[in-house]
């Protein structure tokens, strides 16, 4: 419990310091959301009201005071208001959530389904042909942005076989290419990283125990040194798992997946700075808990962990 409460203060500093840093950055970069509000129809607009907006929205205020505004706003849990939209962003956060919550799952489907049993195979017939193989699909896996996979699997599969959709999200066909697209990238990792972790876990001493004990080496492998090797998986999931959210903003824009991600990059070419500083702090959030769920399910995957904890108290 007090490392959970420790985490809990740290998650607090951090979006903070991440909600300060991040509304700086977006006052001081070039472009003004009140000059892009006022010409989104391309209908001349005069001086005095484009000061009379500005001084509506605050940002005559200095930068402190427009984040000492804001941030007693999000303590209330209110994100702003979009200027393109007029609707609260919390709202239109919680509206395309869904759907990309949604394509990250089936994507990290994708990248189980592939990545488990390729890279079990490599590490148990180490050297072998399915060996090579899997080392040969992880080398050209990692090498091939996921924005070009995406571009070759319309090409195929939309454009010249026409069995798949590449744009929208009105079915669940319209899941299959992206889904893939980021979960054949990730897969590329994992399979040399399970590779890697499992050919470790298969030389340590209680693998060796276990199979002197006469177990099978079905229950070994399965439950003993497969369940070792997913420490560091694990570890480098809670990582990817928050760049693989912040990686559907360019496979959204590319399917056209009206999910979170197409709506802050719409929102950064509009200048929509609530709907982006709403993006940035949900982002950091979602990264955060990961980090903390994943720091807690080491102390069910190795009991060293546990054992170290209690010795220490």
């Amino acid at each position: 419990m007090k490392m959970i409460a420790n985490r809990l203060l740290e998650l607090v500093l951090f979006l903070l310091v991440l909600s300060f840093i991040s509304f700086a950055f977006m006052k001081l970069a070039p472009g003004d959301p009140v000059r892009y509000m006022l010409n989104i129809d391309d209908v001349a607009v005069s001086e005095e009201r484009i000061e009379e907006l500005r001084e509506e929205l605050g940002f005559n205020e200095p930068i402190i005071v427009q984040y000492g505004l804001w941030l007693v706003r999000f303590f209330q849990f209110d994100l702003g208001i979009s200027y393109m939209t007029q609707q609260p962003v919390t709202q239109e956060l919680a509206e395309k959530l869904p759907a990309t919550l949604i394509l990250t799952f089936c994507s990290v489907v994708i990248m189980t389904l592939i990545s488990v049993p390729v890279g079990s195979l490599s590490a148990l017939y180490k050297n072998k042909m399915i060996d090579q193989v899997s080392r040969l699909f992880a080398l050209i896996g990692a090498s091939v942005p996921s924005f070009w996979l995406g571009l070759l699997l319309i090409q195929w599969f939309s454009v010249k076989l026409g069995w798949l959709p590449s744009m929208g999200s009105d079915s669940i066909l319209h899941l299959i290419l992206p889904s893939v697209t980021l979960g054949v990238a990730m897969a590329a990792v994992y399979v040399r990283l399970l590779r890697s972790s499992l050919l470790e876990s298969l030389n340590q001493d209680f693998v060796i125990s276990a199979k002197a004990r006469g177990l099978s080496s079905f229950r070994i492998f399965w439950f003993h040194a497969l369940r070792h090797s997913m420490v560091p998986v694990i570890t480098i999931f809670g990582v990817s798992l928050g760049s693989l959210l912040g990686g559907t903003v360019i496979i959204e824009v590319l399917f056209s997946y009206p999910g979170i991600g197409k709506l802050v990059v719409d929102a950064i070419v509009r200048r929509d700075y609530p709907v982006i500083q709403g993006y940035i702090l949900f982002m950091g959030l979602f990264v955060a808990v990961i980090n903390i769920l994943v720091d807690l399910s080491y102390r069910y995957l190795d009991p060293e962990i546990r054992l170290k904890e209690g010795g220490s108290t």
